[in-house]
C-alpha cells in the first residue's frame, strides 16, 4: 500500500503530518511506503489543493488534510481489507 502526501516546501503542517505519519505506522507495526509530493512542482496539483496542505490519499481517494487523523487513517484501512 502507498500513501501520498501532498505538501509544499516551508510548511510546518506539512512536516508535522509527516511526522505524525511515521509515529502512527510506528505504532502499529506497519511497513507503508509513503510519497511525499510536492504540490508547486506541478501546476495541476497546485491548482486542486491550493493552500489546503498538507492533504493524506491513497489511491486518489483523500483521508484527511491539515493534520492527521488517525481515526480517519484507521477506518480507511478497514474499509479496504
Amino acid at each position: 500500500m502507498i500513501l501520498t502526501l501532498y505538501v509544499r516546501e516551508h510548511c510546518h503542517l506539512c512536516e508535522d503530518m509527516l511526522a505524525a505519519l511515521e509515529a502512527w505506522q510506528a505504532e502499529r507495526a506497519l511497513l507503508l511506503e509513503t510519497r511525499v509530493v510536492d504540490i508547486d512542482a506541478d501546476p495541476i496539483l497546485a491548482a486542486r489543493y491550493g493552500e489546503r496542505v498538507p492533504v493524506l490519499a491513497a489511491m486518489e481517494q483523500e483521508i484527511c488534510h491539515y493534520r492527521l487523523d488517525p481515526a480517519a487513517v484507521d477506518a480507511y484501512f478497514a474499509e479496504i481489507r
